[in-house]
């Protein structure tokens, strides 16, 4: 199994618009991006009084290291070291969970493992009455398949019911889950909050940009986690894709070698929902200028640990 990571930065000009969308309804089409200074009084902004961060850390063989505490990570921002306010091990949050499946001519041959491994992934995964799923199909539109729902069953009843066919709008589906759906309950750092997308990357429909549905996820601090339905063991632009947007909200890609092998590509997601930490700072200085600001992370000692995080935050613009 290929997993490809990179480190790009992100950076992007988005243009907010509120979807209204029911069981198995079309997500309408969001209207054309505003022009270049346009009032920004609808964008949605983040407070980063405080800027949490859920991430986790593993070794080079991708095994999870749970036993570290405050004292041993350094966080960086601008090239600034950050005082950490808090830290904690976070393995039980309630998890916000969407599901994003492509449902295109594209992946036709392969649809039918999809749904068999996106369904046992939500049985396993969640726990009922704790946490809460959604299912987004999408093709030439987003469909929502299944709203926020904390039974399993209900979601994985609203895969199977998914049918292929058309284009392919993956941009639009991940802004609307993470506008729409996984930013609404509060505060963030309370949920581990996470899409997890089945797709070959390929985007030819969509109204929202890569960069727009990128900063909607980042400014939601959802997590994205992909399967790569290209079989072909060929590196394609949609497997590029898939790769930038995971390592840039600190999830991580998977490639299997055959559609059969989804399902061990969604336990290894499943574990990593559950073992990660938290570190809470307050930004120095504190900007308020509306732009992305990177953030390092790094365990002290530990060159050969890896962490996975979102690549920063966008500040609140004032």
């Amino acid at each position: 199994m290929r997993v490809f990571r990179t480190a790009l930065p992100a950076a992007a000009l988005l243009c907010a618009a509120i979807w209204a969308a029911g069981p198995q309804a079309a997500v309408p089409s969001p209207p054309p991006p505003a022009p270049t200074g346009a009032d920004d009084s609808s964008l949605i902004k983040v407070d980063v009084t405080r800027n949490n961060i859920l991430f986790t850390v593993t070794d080079k063989k991708g095994r999870f290291i749970t036993d570290l505490t405050k004292d041993d990570f350094e966080i960086m921002e601008n090239r600034r070291p950050q005082q950490i306010l808090e830290f904690a091990a976070k393995s039980d949050l309630p998890l916000r969970l969407g599901i994003l499946i492509d449902t295109s001519n594209s992946i036709r041959e392969r649809f039918h493992f999809e749904q068999e491994a996106a369904t046992d992934f939500i049985k396993d995964v969640m726990r009922p009455k704790v946490d809460k799923a959604l299912v987004v199909g999408f093709d030439t539109t987003a469909q929502l398949a299944s709203d926020l729902v904390d039974d399993p069953e209900k979601a994985a009843a609203s895969i199977v019911r998914l049918r292929p066919g058309g284009g392919t709008a993956l941009y639009d589906a991940i802004y609307f889950a993470c506008h729409d759906k996984l930013g609404q309950d509060m505060p963030k750092h309370d949920f581990r909050r996470a899409i997890v997308i089945l797709s070959d990357g390929e985007d030819d429909q969509s109204r929202y940009t890569r960069d727009q549905a990128l900063e909607m996820a980042i400014k939601n601090e959802v997590v994205i986690y992909a399967i790569s339905t290209n079989v072909t063991h060929v590196e394609t632009d949609g497997d590029k894709l898939l790769t930038y947007l995971t390592n840039q909200t600190g999830g991580v890609v998977y490639f299997p070698f055959k559609a059969e092998d989804m399902a061990q590509s969604f336990q290894d997601i499943a574990n990593e929902l559950r073992h990660q930490y938290n570190i809470s700072y307050r930004p120095e200085p504190l900007a308020t200028d509306g732009k992305f600001h990177e953030v390092q992370m790094r365990v002290k000692g530990h060159k050969d640990f890896i962490i996975r995080a979102r690549a920063g935050y966008y500040a609140q613009k004032q």
